[in-house]
């Protein structure tokens, strides 16, 4: 099937429905709009608008004038009419903050249905803000359900996720800063036709797994909370003593090698150093010297006390009690054990009975007196990777490095390897493998 062959039934014409319909129709492409209201209907059918929105009025009157959009309620007709369907329904809050889906389960269903008279093949594809795992849970068995067909073999089904902001909508759908195909067990015919509809547009589609398209969409929006949560509390601090927090934010963001990039974006261990941990408590002090409360910056320290809990956990539901210490430093590359959170896991797991054995190529088992060494801790340390290896049940991974990399390879078969840096390795067969956040 042709891309200009294509043809949409939008289920849902509300805010994603409808700018949807509009740039879609503007592409070329044929789309049926369809929902319950007989008020957004009435409006579509009619060539203009149901929700305010820059120059989607536009493009729905052009839509309509070209023959290219319609809307119904009949969604029977709509998906005999098509080849595609996006299920747009809203999921709003429940009064206890969970989601409600049952406008998602009820257009699957209602597409269920439709399916089970239609003999041509079919694609749905859900663009709805869903949790991980709805897809599953909810619209696989109300499709199948309804329509006695099987996803993934009878249909078509995907996971299109959107990123549109109110106000600048259509420029985002032209301009996105990324696109996400959630693809369902190797179905390919569908993610080419979404490849298909997004032709217009020059960004490569991310093809992802359902479920991680399912989180994308709220690790964006909750990181841009905690981004405004983050610069209203600079702000605070900053009006506390007369400072244009603006001008303070406009510096930060102009750096894009650290501030505004992928850097610290990599899910792993704790932070620690000579640097953060004490920056943090201090501009915490400030604040309460101020009497400015700082929400967002106390929430980061037990954030990251629970990622050093999370680590213990995993050593200690692990059975060991042998176990070994690959890294001991606050990160790979250097020899500062100042605040290391690998030094704060060694002193737990020492504390709790467990035998540890450590190896660090850039930390000194002499005396000298210098950064690198931990007196209380010496006595735990190893001259070489190989010889904690030998030595252990359990083997954290704290640092990366060919070293660490050589040594894994010697595990012994039962051992459990629990890695916090996910180094780039795979391990013998036969040795238990888990990643601290993955």
């Amino acid at each position: 099937m042709s891309k200009t062959n294509l043809r949409v039934s939008i289920f849902g014409a509300g805010y994603v429905g409808a700018v949807s319909a509009g740039c879609l129709t503007k592409d070329g492409f044929k789309v049926v709009a369809v929902d319950p209201d007989q008020y957004k209907v009435q409006c579509i059918s009619q060539g203009t608008s149901p929700i305010f929105e820059p120059g989607l009025a536009d493009l729905i009157q052009e839509g309509v004038a070209k023959g290219l959009l319609t809307a119904t309620t009949d969604y029977v007709a709509a998906i005999n009419e098509t080849d595609i369907s996006f299920c747009c329904p809203g999921t709003p809050s429940r009064e206890d903050g969970s989601l409600d889906t049952s406008y998602v389960k009820l257009v699957s269903e209602q597409i269920g249905e439709a399916l089970r008279e239609k003999s041509a093949y079919h694609m749905v594809v859900v663009r709805s803000t869903i949790l991980p795992g709805t897809v599953e849970a909810v619209v696989i068995p109300a499709l199948e359900g309804s329509s006695g067909k099987k996803a993934g073999v009878d249909f078509g089904l995907a996971y299109y996720p959107e990123f549109l902001r109110e106000g600048t909508a259509i420029a985002d759908y032209y301009s996105p800063g990324a696109i996400v195909f959630g693809q369902y067990e190797g179905d390919e015919r569908t993610v080419q036709a979404l490849h298909d509809l997004c032709g217009s547009v020059d960004v490569k589609p991310h093809v992802i797994p359902i479920r991680s398209a399912e989180i994308v969409k709220y690790t964006n929006n909750c990181w841009h909370a905690v981004k405004i949560s983050f610069a209203n509390e600079i702000g605070n601090l900053c009006k506390s003593v007369g400072i244009d927090s603006h001008l303070v934010m406009d510096v930060v963001c102009a750096d894009t090698r650290l501030n505004i990039s992928r850097a610290y974006m990599k899910p792993g261990f704790a932070y620690g150093g000579s640097c953060l941990p004490k920056d943090l408590r201090a501009l915490r002090h400030f604040g309460k010297m101020q009497n400015v409360s700082t929400p967002v910056l106390d929430a980061t320290v037990e954030a990251n006390q629970y990622q050093l809990e999370r680590a213990f956990r995993l050593v200690n539901r692990s059975g060991a009690k042998k176990v070994g210490l690959l890294g001991l430093t606050f990160k790979s590359d250097t020899d500062d054990l100042r605040e290391s959170p690998l030094v704060m896991l060694a002193e737990r797991l020492i504390g709790k009975g467990f035998e540890l054995s450590i190896y660090d190529s850039n930390v000194s088992t002499g005396d000298h007196g210098g950064r690198n060494f931990i007196s209380h801790l010496a006595g735990f340390m190893r001259s070489t990777p190989e010889e904690v290896v030998s030595q252990s049940e359990a083997i954290v991974v704290g640092i990366n490095g060919q070293g660490t990399k050589d040594a894994l390879k010697m595990a012994r078969e039962g051992v459990k390897v629990i890695d916090l840096v996910r180094i780039p390795t795979e391990v013998p067969s036969g040795v238990h493998y888990e990643g601290l956040v993955w």
